[in-house]
């Protein structure tokens, strides 16, 4: 299976989203900003929480969940 496959299928399954550092323990992805591209460009709709850590800013990419959304 794809890394954009497995990173997909683990955003389904998680509410905590993904960080780069999570992708790369878990799939061996170092470019998770390509993989999550790669996934917008799908349709899904994926939105990026920065966060900051011991003064490093990274990333954080949830799936938005279409019960989420307001209408």
């Amino acid at each position: 299976m794809s890394q954009t496959k497995l990173i997909y299928e683990y955003l389904k399954r998680t509410e905590d989203g993904i960080t780069p550092l999570d992708a790369l323990e878990k799939f061996g992805c170092f470019r998770l900003s390509a993989r999550i591209a790669d996934l917008r460009d799908e349709g899904h709709n994926i939105v990026t929480l920065r966060e900051t850590k011991n003064g490093k800013t990274y990333a954080r990419y949830k799936l938005e969940r279409s019960e989420d959304v307001l209408v």
